[in-house]
């Protein structure tokens, strides 16, 4: 068994048994986990959004097609990064499936080089999105331990107000707002108003 990490997992989904084999084996023997299914149901069944991950579809399969299936992963508001199998008929529809998001399409017969070149942006690109989720995160695990005056106080902070004038707004005491700056401080994990800021604007910036 390979102790070497692994690259990161592809999903492959194709009616087409002989596709799927020939590129199981061809992203194994790069070391990328591959995870195979016959359908577009079976894949969304089983699909693990918290992976870091990316997802190689055909445009036509019995049952569910490429197009819906993209249509499902944009409901579910999914960051999986897809590239779509094509056929030389196909082209329309995969330019439509890049309008919505799709990466890249390739045509049959593709040349491997390009699939893997594609597969390795498409990880990059799932890196990235999953880091940005997770520092989201973190930064709403933050802002909630917040009570609801300490949120409208950071509110007026971020909005460049001075204690005065933030104490007027709530018609509370200048005291009380620097205790209230003094609790969001500690409770952000901020040291100065520049760190106060990036939380907030960056959580801000995510919900946009």
């Amino acid at each position: 068994m390979s102790l070497i990490p692994k690259k990161g997992t592809v999903y492959v989904v194709d009616d087409d048994e002989a596709v799927r084999d020939s590129l199981q084996w061809l992203l194994e023997g790069k070391d990328y986990r591959v995870k195979c299914f016959d359908s577009a149901e079976s894949f969304l069944s089983r699909f693990d959004p918290r992976e870091v991950a990316c997802l190689i579809a055909d445009i036509r399969m019995d049952g569910m097609s490429g197009l819906e299936l993209q249509d499902r992963l944009m409901e579910r508001k999914s960051p999986l990064p897809i590239v779509f199998i094509t056929g030389h008929g196909d082209v329309p529809m995969a330019v439509t499936t890049m309008k919505k998001g799709a990466m890249d399409f390739i045509e049959k017969p593709f040349k491997e080089e390009e699939l893997l070149g594609l597969v390795e942006r498409m990880l990059d690109s799932a890196r990235a999105a999953f880091s940005q989720h997770q520092e989201a995160a973190s930064r709403d695990a933050l802002l909630s331990r917040l009570t609801t005056r300490e949120a409208q106080v950071l509110e007026r902070i971020v909005a460049g107000r001075l204690n005065k004038q933030i104490a007027d707004d709530l018609g509370i005491s200048i005291k009380t707002v620097e205790a209230h700056r003094a609790n969001i401080m500690e409770k952000l994990n901020a040291n100065t108003v520049a760190d106060l800021l990036k939380i907030a604007l960056g959580a801000q910036a995510a919900k946009a």
